[in-house]
C-alpha cells in the first residue's frame, strides 16, 4: 500500500470565485506556483464538508480512479482585508487556518451523461464508491466529475458521510444502506459491479482506512457543536467505512435493483 504523503500549501494569490453551488470554492495559486481549487472551511457546511471531500477523495484514488491532488492548504488573513465583495470577504474571514484544495485541471469540462463516455468498470467503481460513502451529490443535475484530457476525473466529495453532521445519532447508520444511489449519474454504465468489488475488497484494507483517517487534521475534528471528541469522531469514520465494506454485497444488489 502507498503512503499517504499530503502537501501543505500556502494561499498566495485568489484569483477567482466559482459560483456553481452554495459553498463559494474559488481558483487560488498557492507558494508552489500552481493553481488549486480551494474548498473553504469557513461555507456552508463547515470542515465536515473537507473531511468528506479528503476521506472520499483519497479512496477514489486508492481504488485507481483519477483524482485531482489534494493538498492542505493554509489561508492567512490578509485576503478579507482587500476583497471588496462583502459575502466572499467574510468566506476568507471564516476561512483562517487550514483548508482542502484540490489541483486545478485547466481546460476541463464537466461530464455530460449525454454525451461523455465512460468505460462500464470505472462507472462501476464510481457508484460503487459513492454507496460506501454514502454520496448524494453525483446525480445527472450535478455529476462533479471532469472530463480531463480524454478521461473521467472524480472532483467534490464534500456530501458524502452525511451522518457526521448529528454525532447523537450516527451509529443508526451502520446498519442501513444508501437507497439515493437510484439517482446516481453513471448508474445505467455500472455494469462490472462485481469486478469494482473485488477491487474494493482488494485494496481497501484496514491500513489505507486508518491510514486516511489518520491524516484528518486535528483542527478540522474541533467544532462545539459536536457531542464527541475527536478521536471518538476518527473511530467513528473507521467503524462507519468498515461497516459498509462488510456490506458490500448488499449494496451491489441495491444497486443493481435500482438499475
Amino acid at each position: 500500500m502507498n503512503k499517504i504523503d499530503i502537501r501543505t500549501v500556502n494561499v498566495v494569490q485568489y484569483v477567482q470565485p466559482l459560483r456553481e453551488g452554495g459553498s463559494l470554492p474559488a481558483i487560488v495559486k498557492a507558494d508552489d506556483d500552481f493553481l488549486y481549487v480551494i474548498k473553504f472551511r469557513g461555507a456552508g457546511q463547515g470542515k465536515k464538508a473537507l473531511i468528506a471531500e479528503f476521506i472520499g477523495g483519497e479512496l477514489a484514488r486508492a481504488l485507481g480512479l483519477n483524482v485531482p491532488e489534494l493538498v492542505f492548504m493554509n489561508l492567512d488573513d490578509s485576503f478579507s482585508k482587500t476583497e471588496p465583495d462583502e459575502e466572499i470577504q467574510d468566506l476568507l474571514k471564516f476561512s483562517v487556518g487550514l483548508n482542502l484544495g484540490l489541483h486545478f485541471l485547466s481546460g476541463s469540462i464537466t461530464f455530460d451523461p449525454l454525451v461523455s463516455e465512460v468505460d462500464a468498470l470505472t462507472a462501476s467503481k464510481v457508484v460503487l464508491l459513492d454507496s460506501i460513502i454514502s454520496n448524494i451529490d453525483r446525480t445527472a443535475k450535478n455529476t462533479n466529475l471532469l472530463h480531463w484530457n480524454k478521461e473521467l476525473w472524480v472532483i467534490d466529495n464534500g456530501a458524502s458521510f452525511y451522518f457526521h453532521h448529528d454525532w447523537k445519532t450516527w451509529e443508526n447508520h451502520l446498519t442501513r444502506t444508501f437507497p439515493l444511489i437510484k439517482d446516481h449519474v453513471l448508474l445505467q454504465k455500472a455494469t462490472r459491479l462485481e469486478d469494482a468489488s473485488k477491487e474494493i475488497q482488494n485494496r481497501f484494507d484496514k491500513d489505507l482506512i486508518n491510514e486516511i483517517i489518520t491524516n484528518i487534521p486535528d483542527e478540522w475534528l474541533v467544532s462545539e457543536s459536536d457531542s464527541i471528541n475527536g478521536e471518538e469522531i476518527r473511530a467513528a469514520y473507521i467503524e462507519f467505512l468498515k461497516s459498509r465494506l462488510s456490506k458490500i454485497d448488499v449494496l451491489i444488489k441495491e444497486i443493481a435493483d435500482a438499475r
